[in-house]
């Protein structure tokens, strides 16, 4: 077996190199970072978890806001207009983009950064491509862990750009403070606009190039506040506001920020603000125990040697996916 996979290995010293390099905002330790929080290997899984460990306790100051829509919605120019204007009056922003992975060769494009030309040249803005790598939900494996190394880093805004596949898309509202739905005029009516899923647990709702056609933008955000009277708020402190905007002309993007603002107040006047973060926390720790077992179930000597044989009958008709599971579970006992 390979030492650097094995269960026993000791946890190694931390690395105060890169520890040092992320709380004295270094934007080299930082990328240096995230790839090793990314890695998959078991050697580098171990030393991320004592790096992180160590920027746990400088943590948590960020706003967390995560940015969802349909491709084409305008997502990277909203987030390049926002990040230039919260870059102007003095903060510090971090975007986590996540782009899709292809099924077929795995790979992934990682273009928002080209997508960001503006926002990329700020000195205080640091952009993040990541792939799905098989994750669903909108968001990369390790998309949690990088926004706690940006908020040790001293960013006061973390925003995550999620793939954009549809209703769906919902895993990043587990682990952001604010959930924003970006939206297109004209994009489906109000019957459309009140499907469960995506839209039940949006905390703000955006219709962006609102310039192209005003009025259709109008009647979309009435349409929309409508819809969502029929749904059940998910606080009771907190009735999702819809918006227009432009970001291309540049136009909505303070009041937007200021709806931002006036959620984390509300939150935390009322304490929902950190028991959501504490939620989340415990939510993630099962979320990785999850994936922990299915890697043990899979690396499992008898469950290794049995999975061949077992596909290879299920494929072929000669059992059931339901009794094959089922032997398969239970070789773990042996």
């Amino acid at each position: 077996m390979d030492e650097s996979n094995s269960p026993n290995v000791p946890l190694p010293a931390v690395d105060q190199q890169l520890v040092d390099g992320v709380l004295g905002k270094g934007r080299r330790a930082l990328a240096k970072t995230i790839t090793l929080i990314e890695s998959t290997r078991r050697d580098h899984q171990l030393r991320a978890h004592q790096v992180l460990t160590a920027l746990l306790p400088h943590t948590g100051k960020a706003i967390r806001v995560g940015i969802s829509g349909v491709p084409g919605a305008g997502k990277s120019t909203f987030i390049e207009t926002l990040g230039i204007h919260l870059i102007e009056n003095g903060k510090r922003v971090a975007v986590l983009a996540v782009d899709p992975s292809s099924s077929v060769s795995g790979g992934s494009i990682l273009g928002d950064k080209t997508r960001m030309e503006m926002l990329c040249q700020q000195e205080k803005a640091f952009i993040r491509p990541s792939p799905t790598a098989g994750s669903l939900g909108g968001v990369a494996d390790k998309t949690r862990e990088a926004m706690l190394v940006c908020e040790a880093a001293g960013f006061d805004v973390i925003i995550v750009e999620t793939v954009g596949v549809g209703q769906s898309e919902t895993t990043v509202a587990g682990m952001v403070d604010i959930f924003v739905l970006l939206q297109l005029p004209n994009s489906g009516d109000d019957l459309q606009a009140i499907k469960k899923g995506i839209v039940e647990i949006a905390d703000l709702v955006v219709f962006n190039k609102a310039d192209i056609d005003e009025r259709a933008a109008e009647c979309a955000r009435v349409q929309m506040k409508t819809a969502l009277t029929m749904l059940r708020a998910a606080s009771p402190n907190w009735r999702p506001p819809v918006l227009t905007v432009s970001a291309l002309a540049k136009r909505g993007i303070p009041q937007f920020w200021a709806e931002i603002e006036r959620y984390r107040e509300t939150m935390s006047a009322s304490g929902e603000f950190v028991e959501k973060r504490r939620r989340q926390a415990v939510d993630w720790m099962w979320s990785l125990i999850d994936s922990g077992l299915r890697h043990y179930f899979r690396e499992h000597p008898a469950v290794h040697a049995a999975l061949p044989g077992l596909s290879k009958d299920v494929a072929e008709g000669r059992t059931t996916p339901g009794a094959a599971a089922y032997r398969l579970l239970h070789s773990l006992k042996q």
